[in-house]
């Protein structure tokens, strides 16, 4: 008996050591919960419950230089009802007012909105959608109404905030306004400058009340975003409308793959105008890529403008030099370069050769004069600072290539073919900027696009012309090449855009691409580059399309040339006139009688209706005034007929009806 006792004993202190120690482990464990991993997991519990959101700044507004707006930030609101966040008593107090105030901003019968707001509180519904894509007036009405105006407590209103781009002229120019992407990416003005368009973001907690739905937990941001600055760029609405539209017609009618216009302000390398049309599988043409800044590619007679520079100004040739195209065809090591016209110019002048655009003239007069040197024709597009990016203000630059002598690339046949415009790449704007620098006497500006940072009337940042070349040739070049790029346009091949009424001078261009890379079929690049007016130029302006329908045509006069012409001229024909007054004290006979009569009937002392036929209607009007009557008035010009006889007498209160014709 006394061992089964002492088994029992010893189970009992076992069971209560097991108790114990189970105790102690427990006791260790909250401790460890509470103390060490507490920390841990009340934050993990709070961060399911509550969440800090990023409320993103307001972008900052895209400006033309004219002022019109082209990209801006606008707010927009969607309305959420948390249907169990007031309490009954508010709840049928206010569901009918607010049920009316429902229906006259949206339209619907109270008896809807009464009816789905019973149904969301019966349905514990905490995320009811109220209304979504609502202007800031909208939300800011709608927060006024009843239960909702006591915030997202008490009233279970919830705003969700998301701000939107809007480009108000629609897509033109859009591609070069641009856009960025919240993996950082984007392309453009917008994102080149988005450390001061995009501002800082703000903050605000949101409390988690199902699954993927929050609300704010106060009526006020945390942080609030602070809206990023105003770009002014150096865009001209009107302008760009007509370069958008004329490229566009133009790529339509020879069904291009794709093309681009740039216009430049000669004087200062401002941007006014810049379109980058690329086709669709639909046909449509849309802002792809940007084209003038990015593509680089083989110029092709354009190209020669470079030519003729270098030839004059190291004194090796004179325009006056006369070449033979020796029926259209030359030959350089076993290669031969063409004239577009079959059978050649005959002997013709090196001008000459340049207004027809004649290959074989300008690649003998390169190739003659450097062919022992060739590192000085070289060294000299080098000196322009066209084998390098001009260093623009958008990302993506086109990078040129000018081949150098010694480079594994060099050929024998490099220099005869850069003659022409092959064997060398650069975009539509390095070309442009060579142009551009013809027409402002010999000095190269940069191109840009923005002229100022803003934070509203305030200038953060400015940004003014950049001359990349002070002086490319000397005067005496100068003024040769701009003749004989005014005879281009006036006898060459760009004749057909020739009006004596307006004038222009330029290059056309016409290469062929091989755009597969290899694969043997090439197509057509076709372009002009100028500038207008010829004399004193204001703008100059280059349009390259590529791949026209061949059936169509395909020469740069052709295809581009019209695109300039059309630029230029619309720029300054539908420009509204301004009228001058050549003499201000010049009478003029009708003003004179017609302020005789009226001022003979205003010094009239008279108790009388004055006889008004004949008077103009504002003069009749301010004579019966000035006597304290009432004037109706029907019709507009002078007075045919009025209601009360003259002579009449007059009465302070009566009112006279005036018939105009």
């Amino acid at each position: 008996m006394a061992v089964k006792e002492k088994n029992s004993n010893y189970r009992m202190y076992l069971v209560a050591f097991t108790m114990f120690v189970m105790a102690i482990l427990v006791m260790i464990k909250l401790n460890n919960i509470q103390w060490i991993e507490g920390e841990y997991y009340r934050k993990l519990a709070k961060e399911r419950t509550v969440k800090n959101f990023i409320i993103p700044a307001n972008k900052g507004n895209v400006y033309s230089s004219d002022g019109s707006l082209l990209a801006t930030s606008i707010p927009e609101y969607t309305i959420r009802f948390d249907a169990m966040s007031p309490s009954i008593e508010n709840f049928q107090e206010n569901i009918k007012p607010l049920s009316d105030s429902l229906s006259k901003m949206f339209g619907k019968p109270t008896g809807y909105y009464q009816a789905t707001l019973q149904k969301a509180r019966s349905n514990q519904n905490r995320y009811y959608l109220i209304a979504s894509k609502l202007s800031y007036t909208d939300y800011m009405r709608i927060k006024s109404f009843p239960l909702f105006n006591k915030g997202p407590y008490k009233g279970g209103i919830i705003v969700e905030q998301k701000t939107v781009r809007e480009h108000p002229i629609g897509l033109i120019a859009q591609r070069t306004i641009g856009y960025e992407r919240t993996d950082s990416d984007g392309k453009g003005l917008e994102f080149a400058f988005k450390e001061y368009i995009n501002g800082k973001n703000g903050h605000r907690m949101m409390q988690k009340i199902a699954k993927s739905q929050w609300k704010p937990i106060n009526d006020n941001n945390e942080l609030e975003p602070q809206d990023g600055y105003d770009i002014v760029s150096t865009i001209d609405v009107y302008v760009q409308d007509i370069a958008h539209h004329a490229l566009l017609k133009q790529l339509e009618y020879y069904q291009a793959d794709h093309g681009c216009v740039v216009v430049m302000e000669t004087k200062t390398g401002e941007i006014k105008a810049i379109s980058n049309l690329g086709r669709a599988k639909s046909g449509s043409y849309y802002e792809t890529q940007n084209y003038a800044v990015a593509e680089s590619h083989e110029p092709g007679s354009t190209f020669k403008l470079l030519d003729l520079i270098a030839l004059l100004d190291d004194e090796k040739v004179d325009t006056s030099k006369v070449y033979d195209t020796n029926g259209g065809v030359v030959e350089y090591y076993k290669k031969k370069v063409r004239d577009s016209h079959r059978g050649g110019y005959g002997k013709i002048s090196l001008a000459r050769g340049f207004e027809v655009s004649s290959n074989t003239v300008l690649v003998q007069a390169v190739y003659d004069n450097y062919k022992d040197n060739p590192k000085q024709f070289v060294d000299r597009i080098n000196s322009y600072g066209l084998n390098k990016p001009l260093g623009l203000q958008l990302i993506g630059e086109g990078k040129p290539y000018v081949p150098q002598p010694g480079d594994k690339r060099w050929y024998g046949t490099t220099l005869p073919w850069m003659a022409f415009g092959y064997n060398i790449s650069l975009t539509p704007l390095q070309t442009l900027a060579m142009y551009n620098a013809v027409a402002n006497n010999g000095i190269m500006v940069k191109p840009y696009f923005v002229k100022e940072i803003k934070e509203w009337n305030k200038t953060i940042k400015k940004y003014d012309t950049e001359v990349i070349n002070s002086k490319i040739a000397s005067d005496e070049a100068l003024n040769k090449v701009r003749a004989v790029l005014e005879n281009v346009v006036k006898r060459g091949t760009g004749s057909k855009l020739y009006s004596k009424d307006f004038s222009m001078a330029g290059k056309t261009g016409t290469a062929q691409v091989d755009y597969n890379k290899g694969q043997g079929k090439l197509y057509y690049s076709s372009s002009f580059v100028g500038y207008f007016p010829a004399k004193n130029p204001k703008y100059s302006c280059i349009v390259v399309v590529h791949k026209p329908n061949v059936e169509s045509g395909y020469f740069g006069a052709d295809v581009a040339g019209p695109v300039f012409k059309r630029i230029a001229q619309k720029i300054y024909t539908d420009s509204p006139p301004t009228n001058h007054i050549k003499d201000i004290n010049q009478n003029i006979a009708q003003l004179e009688k017609s302020y005789n009569l009226y001022n003979k009937e205003v010094n009239k002392e008279t108790k009388s209706i004055p006889n008004l036929n004949g008077m103009d209607g504002m003069d009749a009007i301010a004579l019966l005034e000035n006597l304290g009557i009432k004037v109706n008035v029907k019709g507009i010009g002078k007075v045919k007929a009025q209601s009360v006889k003259a002579g009449e007498k007059i009465d302070k209160n009566q009112i006279i009806t005036l018939e105009l014709s």
